[in-house]
């Protein structure tokens, strides 16, 4: 079992030795970090990067020293990654910014549409703030033109609207296909997040529900993801992702595997 999708103090996430010893702990035998990056030039995003923790660009190449030393001293794989926000018009730039970092893998979220995010915590209710549907079908245009953009390995937690109260539900069967046809025509796998498995609220696991089934009925293939943020976190959440993928038939792949487009009838083993 290895996890593809975890953060460390680089971004917003814990100690690397902390993360580590929790990650062996958890029973793991690979642990990727994947830090958060942006290199947006949207004046409203570029003002929140330190407040977002978004960038991981000025100081990958510390974390990857650290991680070169760090799988000396531990027992399992430690995989040098990012989380690259992803957003829609900054293709070129997120393509010079990965070539020449050189990651072992690269995942790709879409967090926010426009001047929002779509976590949780972001209110479109206000007077002033966007339509909760139109935010929604933004969103899965974005996550529409990631897929198609092959610039990473793997797609992070591609329906993280339903996390949020005022979002979930809002989705069409329209938007559900073509999310699901994006990914089989695209190098670029989804992954099985556990994000919220240890949260109160929403769903334990993305994908969820008819977006999962449509995935599955394409023969798409995953990679898996804790998202953890603090060491406590992997032991839930590591336990739950093997559940999940044993229930839906999920033999998850590595992102290090991911070099080019499958067949649509995959379901390749890593």
């Amino acid at each position: 079992m290895h996890d593809y999708h975890a953060h460390s103090v680089y971004s917003d996430g814990g100690h690397l030795e902390s993360m580590l010893d929790a990650a062996a702990a958890a029973g793991l035998d690979g642990a990727g970090f994947a830090d958060h990056c942006s290199v947006t030039r949207d004046p409203h995003w570029r003002a929140q990067r330190d407040r977002y923790a978004r960038h991981f660009d000025l100081t990958y190449e510390r974390r990857r020293a650290a991680i070169d030393r760090l799988r000396r001293e531990y027992d399992i794989d430690v995989y040098d990654a990012v989380e690259m926000d992803y957003e829609p018009g900054a293709d070129e730039r997120i393509a010079t910014f990965l070539d020449g970092a050189d990651f072992d893998y690269a995942l790709g979220s879409v967090h926010y549409v426009g001047e929002y995010t779509v976590f949780s915590f972001e209110d479109f209710s206000t007077p002033d703030a966007p339509d909760p549907e139109a935010v929604v079908a933004d969103y899965y245009d974005a996550v529409v033109a990631l897929a198609a953009s092959e610039l990473f390995e793997v797609a992070a937690h591609v329906d993280v609207v339903e996390a949020h109260p005022q979002l979930a539900g809002l989705r069409t069967d329209e938007q559900v296909r073509r999310v699901a046809d994006a990914f089989v025509d695209s190098r670029t796998v989804p992954e099985v997040n556990a994000k919220r498995v240890t949260r109160d609220g929403g769903p334990a696991f993305h994908p969820t529900d008819d977006l999962l089934a449509a995935l599955l009925d394409r023969g798409i293939r995953f990679t898996v993801g804790t998202d953890a943020h603090r060491p406590e976190e992997y032991a839930e959440r590591v336990a739950a992702l093997d559940r999940v993928c044993e229930a839906n038939g999920v033999d998850p792949v590595s992102p290090l595997s991911v070099t080019e487009r499958p067949a649509s009838t995959a379901g390749a083993v890593e």
